[in-house]
């Protein structure tokens, strides 16, 4: 059955000579698997830049029920990125997202408004007025919300963590987060790099405790040594 969607690309995989397979989240039937024959053949009518990470796409998809992967009849842009490809830093977010995304989302996993919430995130990623000091900590902070464990503020956030909670460096930590936890919006706002890095760190282990198998985020590392 030939169903339309939009949906947002994860990661691929090469298969065989000129094929891969390709995980996208798609918004109406959830994060799926679709094998695109030749793409990475250089006679392919279909371009592979279609399925690079975060990519935004609409898509006419074959649905097979219980089928393990699925094949894509008619792809195009959704929006077409204009500075995510072309700037190093929002390259490397773009990486730490895809890494992030793998993590949450599981095989059939539906959730419209996480959908909806990550195209909101990705266009303002590529967006003239992206603020970039802490767009990353509010974009752990924000998706917490659609998957159904977001803290109540920064004391509850703390709770549900195995760290030390005295002392000036949890304090300056908490103050820090309820700053921003206030803001909630991409504002510029003045934190130096080691604390968005402590706090970042505690958004992951945040996510470990509520999420299986969530593990480590390698690109985490790569994006720092960006910005050394």
């Amino acid at each position: 059955m030939l169903k339309k969607t939009s949906g947002i690309v994860i990661s691929y995989t090469k298969f065989r000579e000129t094929s891969i397979i390709a995980r996208i989240f798609t918004r109406n039937l959830g994060l799926k698997s679709y094998l695109v024959n030749g793409v990475r053949s250089h006679k392919s009518k279909t371009k592979m830049a279609h399925f690079q990470t975060l990519t935004l796409l609409d898509l006419v998809v074959y649905e097979k029920e219980n089928a393990n992967i699925n094949r894509i009849s008619e792809v195009k842009l959704s929006r077409a990125f204009h500075r995510i490809p072309f700037d190093f830093y929002r390259s490397g977010i773009g990486m730490f997202m895809g890494e992030f995304l793998g993590k949450i989302i599981f095989d059939n996993y539906q959730n419209e408004q996480l959908f909806d919430h990550l195209f909101e995130e990705i266009v303002a990623l590529d967006s003239e007025a992206f603020q970039p000091t802490v767009y990353l900590l509010l974009f752990l902070m924000k998706t917490s919300r659609f998957l159904g464990f977001e803290p109540a503020d920064a004391a509850d956030f703390y709770l549900q963590l195995p760290l030390d909670q005295s002392g000036k460096a949890y304090e300056d930590k908490r103050m820090n987060l309820d700053r921003l936890m206030v803001t909630t919006e991409a504002l510029p706002m003045a934190m130096p790099r080691k604390m968005r890095s402590a706090l970042i760190d505690d958004w992951l282990l945040f996510y470990k405790i509520h999420m299986e198998n969530f593990g480590e985020i390698r690109s985490l590392a790569v994006l720092r040594a960006m910005t050394q």
